[in-house]
């Protein structure tokens, strides 16, 4: 036996069986152990301990394998015992910690019931067979999720069927899911007492215990006992009764299915609506109109708000609303004083009023804004058609390249070779990639900026109409359109305008200052001011432009 570091060999032998799948285990806990004990004896191995555990590897974290490491690392044992390695790993964190150990010879040797392996040998058969094994668990990931999404297609629940009906497996292996011939109309009658409307659910569920006897269904290691109140819950909600089924369970996805309907949708919405009338009053939660949108300038922590009442002597009832800071910062007394909403609402209205515009700078702007789009369509009219060209002329290449490739003259690879052909194409498709990106960004570009510039305008004129007579969450939504960072201190709101609109507002006077001029200056002057505005108002609209963010365009869009 091969021993490189000329160490006695101290093993641990380890033991695993999946947790998941305990039936189609090839070699049980104790199998691998009578085996293992058979292999130390013959070859006489210096065994310290064995450990075992039924827990699948396909992540870190298995409590017996990370004991072993530690026993190893510290200097108990300096070898390993199993039955093959994918007992050891399944996965790339476990697998390089074996490896790592065997490299760095921490670990003398790892024996298999196959092979040995030990610091001297080739790496990459260890970790090509690591690999296996981890590759092995993502295949499997993969086919059982594709397997479960083709039943769901046939019409079949992939999972287990709930109580009154069974999973069965038919002679040609298929899986169906029939009637419980013991549970089926027990659970029918559990409906028809739901239907009558004169019973709560905990009701139901006593009924279904005491006079139907009703219990789960007898499984290998669990079932046979009287249904429980969660689980009654889940039969009087679950649509798979009137003929379908939710799958994935938590995403709420309806799928039509084959099983036979126990009930109809009818009678379904019927209990839906028996249950809700009949669930126990949750307490509202008070909800203000201007909760996470601000912080606190003084300590960073977050603006709440909270309600009062003062009842005076004469039996007047005052209401106040006051935001404040949280205090959630820990070692810091922040001194910070609460704002009555009115006083707030008052500021939110002043710094909507730098946005106001004029009616006809409104109509100007959106008029201007159209002719820009006109004009711009042409330009990008002749922009796409020279990538769209540029598009077909690369994807002709490629596929010249494909058949001079794969002819009969370049079989032998002399004329092109596979590397060749690879350097080649990759290069062609980061060419026709770039060629599509121009082709579908051309238009999208001036359609997204013309957009949020129509919408900017659009805000600028009504915002504070919206602002006074909207709802609370639509007033919520037009602060957040000013900016991200609104802040409560020393009584003052602070706001820090988007880039964009800080442009909005440092031009908007200058222009509405040259359209006064027009108004008042002869006509025969009118025509060189207009100019100058409209020529004004492209560069604005220009550095409109380059001042766009996501996050301003995402909350425009609510108006």
């Amino acid at each position: 036996m091969q021993n490189p570091g000329n160490k006695p060999i101290k093993y641990i032998s380890y033991a695993r069986k999946s947790s998941e799948d305990k039936e189609r285990q090839v070699a049980s806990i104790g199998d691998q152990e009578e085996v293992l004990s058979v292999i130390a004896k013959k070859a006489g191995l210096d065994v310290v301990d064995t450990l075992n555990e039924a827990q699948s590897a396909k992540k870190p974290g298995r409590p017996k394998f990370n004991e072993m490491v530690n026993r190893i690392y510290n200097g108990e044992a300096n070898g390993i015992l199993c039955w093959k390695l994918d007992r050891l790993a399944r996965n790339p964190r476990d697998a390089g910690t074996i490896s790592a150990m065997l490299q760095d010879g921490v670990l003398q040797v790892i024996k298999t019931n196959e092979r040995e392996y030990y610091p001297t040998d080739n790496i990459l058969m260890l970790t090509l067979e690591l690999g296996m094994a981890n590759q092995y668990i993502r295949d499997l990931s993969s086919n059982v999720k594709r397997g479960l999404a083709k039943k769901v297609r046939d019409g079949w629940y992939p999972s287990k069927a709930p109580v009154g009906y069974l999973n069965k497996t038919h002679d040609d292996g298929s899986r169906t899911i029939i009637n419980d011939p013991e549970r089926f109309e027990l659970v029918r009658r559990v409906w028809d007492i739901a239907l009558t409307g004169n019973f709560t659910v905990p009701q139901i569920w006593d009924k279904a215990r005491n006079e139907l006897a009703l219990t789960t269904q007898v499984r290998r290691k669990s079932g046979g006992k009287l249904i429980t109140r969660s689980a009654m819950y889940s039969v009087l909600t679950n649509p798979f009764y009137y003929g379908v089924m939710r799958y994935p369970e938590k995403s709420g996805e309806i799928h039509p299915a084959n099983h036979k309907a126990m009930i109809t949708v009818q009678e379904f919405d019927r209990v839906q609506e028996i249950i809700g009338t009949r669930a126990a009053a949750r307490p509202k939660r008070e909800v203000f109109a201007f909760t996470g949108l601000m912080k606190c300038g003084n300590c960073g922590c977050a603006i709440t708000a909270e309600s009062k009442v003062k009842k005076q002597k004469n039996g007047n009832i005052h209401y106040y609303t006051y935001y404040h800071c949280t205090h959630k910062k820990v070692n810091f007394k922040c001194d910070e004083s609460a704002v009555e909403v009115k006083d707030l609402e008052i500021m939110f209205a002043e710094k909507l009023s730098e946005l106001k515009i004029s009616d006809d700078f409104k109509d100007w702007a959106i008029k201007h804004l159209h002719e820009i789009r006109t004009t711009e369509a042409d330009s990008n009219k002749i922009s796409m058609n020279t990538a769209s060209k540029e598009l077909q002329r690369v994807s002709d290449q490629i596929r010249e390249l494909t058949l001079n490739y794969t002819s009969v003259e370049n079989s032998d690879r002399l004329i092109m070779t596979q590397a060749e052909y690879l350097d080649f194409k990759n290069d062609l498709l980061k060419k026709k990639e770039s060629a599509e990106s121009r082709v579908s960004s051309t238009s999208k570009e001036l359609e997204s900026w013309m957009e949020l510039s129509e919408k900017t305008f659009n805000l600028a004129y009504y915002a504070s109409v919206w602002f006074e007579n909207g709802t609370d969450e639509e007033r919520k939504a037009i602060m957040s359109c000013l900016g991200s960072n609104l802040t409560i201190k020393d009584k003052k709101v602070q706001v820090y305008l988007h880039p964009f609109l800080e442009t909005f507002i440092q031009n908007k006077n200058a222009i509405t200052t040259e359209m006064a001029k027009v108004r008042t200056s002869e006509n025969s002057m009118n025509s060189r001011l207009i100019g100058q505005n409209d020529t004004q108002l492209s560069t604005v609209l220009r550095d409109l432009d380059s001042n766009q963010d996501e996050t301003l365009q995402r909350r425009l869009s609510y108006h």
